[in-house]
């Protein structure tokens, strides 16, 4: 095994739906000898990718769960996570995203930047993770890998740098030219597993001169040295190139730029050469943890194995063996035999069996350092738990986790499957933090919250499937969000007096809309008229309020409730009982701070043949949709609006018999906004009606 640092990379591969994401990781691992055959994704061989693990990844021709490889490329190693590129499994690609220190961002060299390169574009940010972006598809009519390079200076901002040009496009793309060396890449053999590196054809060459020039051009502005020899016309080396293009790469000033066709089996290699030459080792990232006891300050971490050991848990899969755990290790060395600590529960561990796993394949090893991403057997954790060895007492910050925007109802068809119903509930809210199960205490019902239907559907099917247990389904919910618009004072005493120490509080204060806050409690009490011990009390109480508004009952946002003054008595005050008058008062103040249901607002992108466009517009006004964006490419109208999720229940099949089935649309939840007053009425009547039924 590989042990020096500089020689390692854990990258991700990360993309719009569709964009061949696994077809690419497939590729690598043929040619990194990892696997001795390709199959495809919608294998027509019945094997499918080796990467889709799970029947319905194989069946559906998606990406569910991020799948985790490593393979070694010209004596280097490479950890491989491939993320998936439907938004509704958006969690994999953020838990892949917080532990790589490098990534690919695919783009489709016909249909360029997607909606969800955007969000996978705007999760690398949110990580500063360095990438380089490989334009896929050049086989494909239509491709222009030119154009896509523009879309990611306009679309995503990026300073994208063509490293590469095609040799032909379409049905005549036979390569690449590398425009550092100025030599041009063919892919031969059956499976362009030999590259055939010659000299760059005539015709071609001068466009290469051209965007080489482009290259030295955007690179001069970044590098004093290139800039010297450009100006006095000398001529910029490949030597000089390779060190310039990796420090601007891992500082993220710019996104080198490369392209091929992972299905016909051209450019993976030069591909695999870019993410050792341009993308960082361990040793080049910095990492930090909390101090467990002052959450202000700071620890870094450093890939060194004789420091402490600190590694996070970044995904849990409950596997044919019993849970798996992926952990990174970013400080200090993991053995098998050795004890861990949880730092969320405080838990000692023993590590039984320690793997690297290639998709849902394992490999035993006895030790992991820093660098290494491993699989743990029989650890009881939640996914974001950070371990260590006890020698340090730290924790690693937590994935950002999106809230769910839907719910159904479920519930068992026979009364015999309840326990494994419950099993696969338990499973699969460990597993991903974004599948909320609660309970309706009116109703009894179970509820299951995700980020959309497909992410629902996928795991009311996996009940199915790995627990042999039918499921009834109700009908889709929305999770509306209640909040305020105006500031409302309160002043409010409770008495009660029943034999004995009665109870007694008094809050003064106001509620009052804030801006993106979810919740803020200011304590303004001077003078002890309501002591320090049950000044909490009041804070959870309006928490406590805020929890179930008052017009339909679901959540309250974006509040700052504050306590400006309040009365107690020796003996009759409490926590309780400021508890219970701090609700009181929130209930009170609330009805006059003129309420508003809010409702999740999607990002909706519709593909669609331009005769069909007028169709799809006129479809999304029906919804209630407002249109955001409109422009064409290569024969296809692109459609950009904001729709309330409410309405886009059935689209799919409304899209597909209006456009003969050529469209395709994606949605991503994009904010809350406020109902149209009748909205409001009618979802506050329904549920008044509902509230009379049970009673």
């Amino acid at each position: 095994m590989i042990k020096d640092l500089n020689k390692f990379r854990n990258i991700g591969i990360s993309a719009h739906i569709d964009s061949g994401k696994t077809t690419l990781t497939e590729r690598i691992l043929y040619y990194t000898g990892k696997i001795h055959a390709i199959h495809d994704v919608r294998g027509k061989d019945g094997v499918g990718a080796k990467m889709d693990s799970m029947d319905l990844e194989r069946e559906k021709g998606i990406t569910i769960q991020s799948a985790a490889t490593y393979s070694t490329w010209k004596d280097y190693a490479i950890n491989i996570i491939d993320t998936p590129g439907h938004v509704d499994f958006t969690i994999e690609v953020e838990r892949a995203l917080r532990v790589l220190d490098g990534a690919i961002l695919i783009l489709c060299a016909k249909s360029g930047v997607q909606s969800q390169s955007i969000t996978v574009d705007r999760q690398m940010r949110r990580y500063d993770v360095p990438r380089i972006a490989f334009i896929n598809k050049c086989d494909r009519a239509g491709a222009d890998p030119f154009d896509v390079t523009q879309q990611l200076r306009d679309e995503l901002k990026h300073n994208a740098v063509m490293m590469q040009i095609p040799i032909g496009l379409e049905d005549r793309h036979e390569g690449v030219i590398n425009l550092v060396t100025r030599e041009a890449y063919y892919f031969d053999g059956d499976q362009g597993e030999t590259v055939r590196v010659e000299e760059v054809p005539e015709e071609l060459k001068a466009k290469t001169e051209e965007y080489r020039t482009k290259m030295v051009e955007a690179l001069a502005d970044l590098d004093d040295e290139i800039a010297m020899a450009y100006l006095e016309g000398e001529e910029v080396s490949a030597e000089m190139l390779v060190p310039v293009v990796r420090r601007v790469t891992l500082s993220r000033e710019i996104t080198p730029v490369f392209m091929g066709s992972a299905f016909k089996n051209k450019g993976v290699q030069p591909l695999l050469d870019a993410v050792l030459a341009y993308l960082p080792s361990p040793l080049e990232m910095e990492y930090e943890a909390l101090d467990r006891e002052d959450e202000e300050v700071t620890v870094e971490l450093t890939p060194d194995k004789e420091k402490p050991l600190v590694m996070l848990a970044f995904k849990l899969e409950d596997g044919r063996y019993g849970q798996l755990t992926y952990c990174r290790v970013y400080q200090g060395t993991l053995e098998k035999g050795q004890d861990i600590y949880n730092m969320s529960t405080d838990q000692k561990h023993k590590v039984g069996r320690l793997v690297r796993m290639h998709a849902d394949e394992m490999h035993e090893i006895e030790k992991a350092e820093a660098g290494d991403i491993v699989a743990l057997f029989g650890i009881d954790c939640a996914s974001g738990d950070t371990f260590t060895d006890g020698e340090i007492d730290v924790t690693m910050t937590s994935i950002h986790v999106p809230e769910p925007v839907i719910t159904f109802a479920v519930e068992p068809k026979n009364r015999t499957d309840t326990q494994n119903f419950s099993k696969a509930l338990n499973r699969f809210s460990k597993e991903d933090p974004t599948f909320r199960v609660s309970r309706d205490e009116e109703s009894g019902q179970t509820i299951i919250g995700g980020m959309g239907e497909l992410h629902l559907q996928v795991y009311i099917e996996r009940i199915r499937r790995e627990y042999d247990t039918e499921v009834t389904v109700g009908a889709p919910q929305v999770a509306y969000r209640e909040a305020i618009t105006q500031r409302a004072e309160f002043d409010h005493t409770l008495k009660k007096q029943t034999g004995g120490s009665g109870q007694f509080a008094r809050v003064v204060g106001y509620i009052e809309p804030t801006d993106g806050e979810e919740y803020e409690f200011l304590n303004e009490i001077r003078g002890g008229v309501i002591p320090r011990e049950f000044q909490p009390a009041c804070d959870k109480g309006f928490q406590d309020s805020m929890a179930e508004g008052a017009l339909i009952g679901f959540p309250v946002v974006n509040i700052r409730a504050c306590i400006n003054d309040g009365n107690h008595h020796a003996v009759d005050s409490s926590d309780m009982a400021f508890r219970i008058a701090s609700r009181q008062a929130f209930k009170k103040a609330y009805m006059k701070a003129n309420p508003v249901i809010l409702e999740p607002i999607m990002k909706v992108q519709v593909e669609s043949p331009e005769e069909f466009s007028g169709a799809v517009l006129g479809g999304i006004n029906r919804r209630r949709g407002m249109i955001t964006g409109s422009k064409t490419r290569q024969g296809y109208a692109i459609i950009t609006a904001e729709v309330p999720l409410s309405e886009m229940f059935g689209y799919s099949n409304d899209l597909r018999s209006a456009t003969q089935g050529k469209a395709e649309f994606s949605m991503e939840f994009e904010k809350y906004n406020p109902v149209p007053a009748q909205v409001q009425k009618d979802l506050i009547q329904e549920h008044e009606r509902k509230e009379a039924e049970n009673n």
